[in-house]
């Protein structure tokens, strides 16, 4: 458990409050030389596990909880001080909610998660690119009229994205349950195809 990746995985996360701090109170700056020293140990406990050998399921499931978590506390500092409208927290943080429930039930039927496909891997790219772009915008007005609208496509981009992977998500989960309603012995074999819990 407490190997080197994990300890810069709990790193990671122990940074998300300064973060979010840092971005309510309008210190862009320093939020998103956060956000890089996160982006950086991301990288680096991925490159570590790897080459030392030290792979571990709760690395595993601290890197895209970070994600989540470094995504949501962009969101709801934006949106408090209203360089994103709550209608688009509210889109995105409702499927997270629904892959909480599904996963919840997966858990209940004894089934895991499912691979990460591309397109929640394409929301969660557009989404790092978008929020962090509408910071910048904020902190640099001079270059705010270029940059803030790339920033807000980015960022329904990876919204929409995100939904997209959370149907296929769902999609699959409902698959799963019909092979666990069919009696034994039945000679179909479906099977849900690679999707993601992302």
């Amino acid at each position: 458990m407490l190997t080197l990746p994990n300890l810069l995985s709990f790193l990671r996360l122990a940074l998300v409050p300064v973060f979010l701090v840092l971005l309510v109170e309008g210190q862009d700056i320093w939020a998103l030389v956060v956000l890089a020293i996160s982006g950086f140990t991301d990288f680096l406990d991925g490159f570590l596990a790897r080459r030392l050998n030290q792979v571990t399921r709760l690395g595993q499931l601290l890197d895209p909880a970070a994600d989540r978590l470094y995504i949501l506390a962009a969101l709801l500092g934006l949106a408090w001080r209203e360089l994103i409208p709550w209608w688009l927290v509210a889109v995105i943080v409702s499927r997270d909610v629904m892959l909480l429930a599904i996963g919840i039930f997966l858990a209940r039927i004894g089934h895991g998660a499912f691979p990460v496909n591309w397109v929640g891997k394409c929301a969660t790219a557009s989404l790092f690119l978008g929020l962090p772009l509408l910071m910048l915008a904020a902190a640099l007005p001079d270059v705010q009229e270029w940059v803030q609208p790339f920033g807000m496509f980015f960022a329904v981009l990876g919204a929409v994205l995100y939904w997209w992977a959370g149907i296929l998500y769902l999609v699959d989960t409902i698959r799963v349950r019909r092979v666990n309603r069919k009696p034994r012995g039945s000679a179909q074999t479906d099977a849900p195809s690679d999707t993601l819990e992302t």
